[in-house]
């Protein structure tokens, strides 16, 4: 059943990944994180995965509860190892008033929407404010949505792109400057670095070792990792976290024990914690975070970033008249 054929706006809402691509819009969804953290201060319940595993399958839940919105809703990733591994995603939301389901959205592009902007918000606080020169490591599909996030907050001179695939580093430079920005594939991680504003690691190391060097990295730069979410994954080295004045979490939580590169930080005796600040404080203190000194965002992603990109999402497809109403919903009880 189509949506502009429904009649019913009791039924759920149905956004396949074609839907999300169709709808997805940076400027929306960067304003709908910005605006999440910025309420987030007054309090929203976001916990940490939770998560289930036997040898053969695995399922992740990520909920929350924004303060701004009219919806909540959790997205679940379950993984199967039984054909190599296959992985599915899925939002749902409900609303707050009345607990109904409104919505089921695939997560699959969501992901990366929600990273990258939430990136682009802390970038647009972290970094300087001039027209930058950008390291980019990394050639596939987090590179390019960063780079297309944070063109919406951020001014670039220069970019330089590196990835072990020579092919893949020349296309995604060729396709920046085909946009009208000053772009260059480089034949090496340290001249990608070297000098550069702003680095983006966006490309997961082969043998979970950092994929830069702390002497490549300029004394006022800015770091964005977004590609070590689990404790096995490493991607900035002990040297460069020890170098940092600021350290901007997503999830202050999961980063201080989530993420490989912080753990490792940890256990070697650095006092991360006292330059870590969350980006909800961040974001709700309105105020410019310090312009020297090695500043890093690292990120792990969370149910509040998937739960209010996905509600723009669903308010643009009601708009625009996009999505499947599905044809039945669920039951919800009067306690």
């Amino acid at each position: 059943m189509g949506f502009a054929a429904a009649s019913s706006h009791r039924l759920p809402l149905f956004l396949t990944d074609a839907d999300v691509e169709k709808l997805a819009h940076w400027p929306t969804a960067i304003a709908a994180i910005r605006s999440a953290y910025a309420d987030s201060m007054k309090g929203q319940p976001t916990p940490g995965r939770i998560f289930a595993q036997t040898a053969d399958e695995w399922i992740r839940i990520m909920p929350s509860i924004p303060a701004s919105g009219r919806l909540f809703g959790s997205k679940s990733i379950a993984g199967s190892f039984h054909d190599g591994l296959t992985v599915s995603y899925l939002i749902s939301l409900f609303d707050k008033r009345t607990a109904e389901l409104v919505a089921l959205v695939d997560g699959n592009r969501v992901t990366g929407l929600r990273t990258a902007a939430t990136t682009a918000v802390a970038a647009a606080l972290i970094a300087p404010r001039r027209a930058l020169v950008v390291g980019v490591i990394g050639s596939g599909f987090e590179a390019r949505s960063h780079l297309s996030a944070l063109s919406h907050e951020l001014a670039f001179s220069d970019i330089r792109i590196f990835s072990p695939t020579p092919g893949n580093r020349e296309e995604l430079a060729a396709d920046v400057l085909a946009s009208g920005t000053s772009a260059r594939a480089v034949d090496s991680a340290h001249e990608a670095v070297a000098g550069a504003d702003l680095v983006l690691c966006a490309a997961r190391s082969r043998d979970e070792s950092p994929t830069v060097r702390s002497e490549w990295v300029a004394e006022n730069a800015a770091i964005i990792s977004i590609g070590s979410t689990t404790p096995a994954q490493r991607e900035l080295p002990i040297e460069l976290i020890g170098r940092a004045a600021l350290i901007v979490a997503d999830s202050v939580e999961e980063v201080m024990h989530g993420s490989g590169d912080m753990i490792a930080a940890r256990e070697s005796g650095l006092d991360i914690a006292s330059v870590t600040v969350s980006l909800a404080s961040a974001v709700g203190a309105g105020k410019p975070l310090p312009s020297e000194g090695i500043r890093i965002y690292k990120s792990t992603g969370s149910g509040l970033q998937d739960v209010v990109v996905a509600e723009a999402l669903y308010e643009s497809a009601r708009s625009a008249g996009v999505g499947t109403l599905l044809p039945v919903g669920i039951v919800t009880n009067r306690k």
